[in-house]
């Protein structure tokens, strides 16, 4: 695809002249602007802090779709999402799904049961870490019947990667605010903290070791994997698993998501 320069430059031009923008102003000035550089089919902004859930920022998606890439994944999904553990790690910068993607991500029950669903052949996210502590990923999206992002497209999103920053920090300076006013209404409404995670882990009774191998392998990390990042061994690992496994009367990966997401909406 060759630089639509008209449409960028027109796009630059009218993020120069706006001043209080909503969330669709803003996300309809970074579609156009990204329009003129790559060919996508839809666009998702998410704002993520900490553990809680994401506010929806800006999509492009239809009432079905809708339900699939936002309410669904805010219910409880989200949780297991490699572009929402990054956003929590702090990464900065333009990612391909499957480069932030555990090494079992794709053949995980989450991917089978959930991402399946979105039926995407990339999904390539614009991470931005603010000061207040939110993280912005403005995420584009390629359906299966468009492919995967060529590799000239990608090194133009990474090109883009300061502007993107720049007309995050103009677009949407008080995301840490909204992020504390949902967060006194959730706390309004019942006693128990905010976090659902925490939340599944103490009503199934798992340790926090146990809870911290359930987190990772229902995200897609091997045994192996799980291991290294928690520095113990594989087999310390599996005896971990085996223990999890049998106190919740289950046999299979399948059944422990369906456990997770059983308990999310309980």
């Amino acid at each position: 695809m060759r630089v639509d320069f008209a449409s960028l430059f027109q796009a630059l031009a009218d993020c120069l002249g706006q001043s209080g923008m909503t969330d669709s102003d803003a996300g309809m000035l970074f579609m156009k602007t990204m329009r003129a550089l790559v060919r996508f089919d839809d666009v998702v902004i998410f704002a993520y802090r900490g553990k809680e859930r994401p506010i929806d920022l800006f999509s492009t998606f239809g009432p079905q779709d809708h339900e699939v890439f936002v309410s669904l994944y805010q219910a409880g999904p989200f949780l297991l999402d490699p572009f929402y553990h990054a956003a929590r790690s702090g990464k900065t910068g333009v990612f391909r799904m499957r480069e932030l993607a555990p090494d079992r991500f794709f053949s995980s029950e989450y991917y089978r049961t959930y991402y399946s669903q979105t039926k995407l052949a990339e999904e390539t996210g614009f991470f931005v870490a603010r000061p207040d502590g939110v993280t912005v990923v403005l995420s584009l999206m390629r359906r299966e019947r468009s492919g995967t992002f060529p590799a000239g497209e990608f090194s133009l999103l990474a090109d883009a990667a300061p502007f993107v920053e720049a007309f995050v920090g103009m677009a949407w300076p008080q995301l840490s605010r909204r992020f504390d006013t949902l967060a006194k209404g959730s706390s309004r409404r019942r006693r128990e903290p905010a976090n659902a995670a925490d939340r599944i882990w103490r009503k199934l009774n798992l340790t926090d070791r146990e809870a911290a191998i359930v987190e990772l392998v229902l995200q897609g990390f091997s045994s192996e994997s799980i291991g290294l990042t928690l520095a113990i061994s594989t087999g310390t690992v599996k005896v971990h698993r085996r223990n999890v496994y049998r106190k919740l009367g289950i046999s299979s990966q399948m059944q422990l998501l369906s456990v997770y997401l059983k308990s999310l909406e309980a």
